[in-house]
């Protein structure tokens, strides 16, 4: 079992001046203790409901950016891309970039955008949820082609690309992996099943997860696709500091599901937060718990 950190939070140190140093010393404190991936939130105003909308929130590419500059190993990603935030070919273009930057480290996270205060606020487009999804598989489709060898046309519904150029291509082989984030059965599994590397659902429990697997299950026998060739990917909620025993147990049965690699979330100050589950060797117990079916 791997382990991610999943840094969704700017406010602590909230000075604009230490967000950066922060930022650093935490991913190369997780690095150091073998953290597998550093992921970062696609908002622009900080998730009302974990914090307020006027807390300090960084753009999510930039940032990966910088991040590249001071790693070497982990796999960096935005854990949902916003499919409304960016122009397909141009979010294409800017994960091969964090690729080649980072000696092939990219990973594509997305999703349908959601956060409608924020997209009101800043002028993005909100359309019907079933349009959100109609975009998301054309987004799909349109980076795994500029991720290939043809450069020619894409027509959609929605998206009309005259050709599909992105040189130079991504390090990693054969693309960068995709990943997509959310538990939706009917629509958001099901473009899983169709499209992603990676699925990444939220750890209510592993009850609840187990069910959604077993839709996904359900949806990648319909869509022709091998189950076993979809990592499982999972947010966990509970704080792992709080009880490390309980967390190890919780991720215990997550492994048990065949979930491959959870992500946790800095409860305090995020270099403290590093430091004690470096100090706790979290890490090093996970990777001794194997996947099941």
């Amino acid at each position: 079992m791997r382990l991610g950190l999943h840094y969704w939070n700017f406010s602590t140190p909230d000075a604009p001046s230490e967000i950066a140093p922060t930022l650093a010393r935490t991913a190369e404190i997780a690095e150091e203790a073998g953290f597998s991936a550093f992921t970062v939130m696609d908002h622009y105003f900080q998730m009302e409901g974990m914090a307020s909308a006027e807390e300090p929130m960084l753009e999510a590419y930039t940032t990966l950016g910088y991040l590249a500059a001071r790693t070497e190993r982990m796999t960096l990603g935005v854990l949902v891309t916003g499919v409304m935030y960016r122009y397909p070919g141009l979010l294409a273009k800017i994960v091969t970039t964090l690729d080649v930057l980072s000696g092939g480290r990219a990973r594509l996270g997305i999703g349908a955008s959601w956060y409608e205060r924020e997209q009101r606020g800043l002028g993005v487009p909100v359309v019907p949820v079933a349009e959100r999804f109609e975009r998301l598989d054309e987004t799909l489709r349109i980076c795994r082609q500029m991720w290939s060898d043809d450069n020619g046309r894409f027509d959609g519904r929605h998206y009309q690309l005259t050709e599909t150029l992105n040189v130079p291509a991504p390090i990693s082989r054969p693309h960068p992996p995709i990943m997509i984030g959310g538990g939706g059965e009917k629509k958001t599994l099901r473009l899983v099943a169709r499209h992603a590397d990676l699925c990444n659902l939220f750890g209510t429990s592993p009850a609840e997860v187990a069910r959604k697997l077993d839709v996904l299950r359900e949806h990648c026998a319909a869509e022709g696709r091998d189950y076993d060739s979809v990592a499982k990917t999972v947010l966990v909620t509970r704080p792992p500091l709080d009880d490390v025993d309980a967390f190890v147990a919780e991720v215990a049965e997550y492994a048990a599901l065949g979930v491959t690699e959870v992500q946790t979330m800095p409860d305090r100050h995020p270099v403290e937060f590093a430091e004690r589950l470096a100090e706790r060797r979290v890490v090093n117990r996970l990777a001794d718990l194997s996947p099941g079916r």
